[in-house]
């Protein structure tokens, strides 16, 4: 049989495969055309490196996946997301990008975005939870940017498959998440956190913008955007059209805008309670007392009813910061009254707030399309899968209400039996009783 004379080696007399060749300093190159007809080469110091290389290509061949592609960092696909991201809110939009540049540029941002596995993924998760205490609504938000970048990636050929896929599911089906679990307050928490702010002088000013907000359902930006005009004290009616957005980001700084509602259903009138007509009332009466004036204006807005005694608008991080010191400062006292009270208020948030407003309309059974519209729900299932939690105490006092409805099936009465038998020995007897 003939040699092939027609074969190459390298020094070491290995026969190069089609496209391999090594250089004169002794490193190695690749060739080759890839499915858009473009010639491409890639390099490596030894044969086994560049044949590895060989073999990562041919799986990208197949997959028909662009080679440059194993150089692109999730950073860089995170900046095509950037350019090409449309129909979020400007204010979500920037917490999208200021999540991302403090939690996952430095971390997962700077592997190759063909490189990145489900487990990498996972454990990056878990380091979010189990080492920085996040919630796992944060890592949500995390997951929910990383998610839409790796589509990217898909959809432009540069991998085959998303490492975030399910990876949530699986977060949840192995951790409790409490933190995450958005409940209302009881009906005996809401009297006494009320109840505190009226009779703290130290905290009566905070009164009016809580209970607004308790008895409204109010999203945070809804309440602290409200003006004197929003408002008909004659009607007791409630307009809500605009949203005041908080901005705290590291390279644009502190400043606030007027946007639009979350939604289009948000766009809403509310009826007036008696207790927030007076928290009205009290708000403006304290303001005119203190001689305290809305000296801001934003987007051409101004005129604002929740403000500092410097006349600038609040916003949601100073109001959840005074939260956490009256629920503190009222734990304090009632432990100081009784060190074994169980009574005492659970750490909440502005939005629990509203959480709260929509529990209190579920129990007094109002009817769920009239919660929608009140809450400003663009989606019936939000209101039914987020608002409708009732407490523990709630279905006991229903269910208290719904027994008579089975009074016909009881066996025993309602006495307990006097002598020893067993509650089953005793339905037992009774039913072998002859007609």
């Amino acid at each position: 049989m003939a040699k092939n004379t027609n074969l190459r080696t390298d020094e070491n007399r290995v026969v190069l495969r089609p496209g391999e060749s090594q250089r004169p300093n002794g490193k190695y190159d690749y060739r080759w055309t890839d499915n858009y007809g473009k010639r491409r080469s890639i390099y490596a110091n030894t044969l086994e490196e560049l044949r590895e290389k060989e073999f990562d290509i041919l799986k990208d061949e197949v997959h028909q996946l662009k080679p440059e592609g194993r150089q692109l960092t999730v950073n860089d696909v995170f900046d095509m997301w950037k350019e090409t991201k449309r129909g979020l809110k400007d204010n979500t939009f920037q917490n999208y990008c200021y999540m991302y540049r403090t939690f996952v540029e430095h971390t997962v941002g700077q592997y190759k975005i063909c490189d990145v596995t489900k487990t990498d993924i996972r454990k990056y998760y878990i380091s979010l939870t189990d080492v920085q205490n996040f919630k796992i609504s944060t890592v949500e938000v995390i997951h929910g940017i990383l998610h839409q970048v790796f589509d990217i990636a898909i959809d432009d050929g540069y991998i085959n498959r998303n490492p975030c896929e399910n990876i949530m599911k699986d977060m949840k089906r192995v951790s409790y998440a409490r933190n995450s679990k958005k409940e209302a307050l009881s009906e005996s928490e809401q009297k006494i956190f009320l109840n505190f702010l009226l009779k703290e002088e130290k905290y009566r000013h905070w009164y009016p913008v809580f209970a607004i907000m308790l008895g409204t359902g109010l999203r945070v930006g809804e309440a602290v955007g409200l003006r004197w005009c929003d408002i008909d004290l004659e009607n007791d009616l409630i307009y809500i059209s605009h949203t005041l957005v908080y901005y705290n980001h590291a390279t644009n700084g502190c400043y606030c805008n007027i946007n639009t509602p979350k939604t289009r259903n948000s766009f809403r009138t509310i009826p007036m309670l008696g207790f927030v007509k007076e928290a009205f009332l009290m708000e403006k009466a304290y303001q005119e007392k203190h001689n305290i004036k809305c000296v801001e204006t934003i987007d051409g807005y101004t005129d604002f009813i929740f403000v500092n005694k410097f006349g600038g608008t609040q916003h949601q991080g100073t109001l959840n910061k005074a939260l956490s010191r009256i629920i503190r400062d009222c734990n304090y006292e009632m432990l100081e009254k009784n060190s074994d009270t169980k009574m005492l208020l659970p750490h909440f948030s502005c939005h629990i707030l509203r959480h709260t407003f929509a529990t209190r309309m579920c129990e007094q059974g109002v009817n769920v399309k009239v919660i929608q519209s009140v809450l400003g729900h663009g989606d019936i299932s939000t209101t039914l899968d987020i608002y409708t939690h009732v407490n523990n105490d709630f279905k006991c006092k229903e269910f208290k209400g719904f027994e008579h409805s089975f009074e016909d099936l009881k066996i025993l009465g309602s006495h307990t039996p006097k002598n020893n038998k067993s509650y089953a020995n005793t339905c037992c007897e009774k039913y072998d009783e002859p007609a």
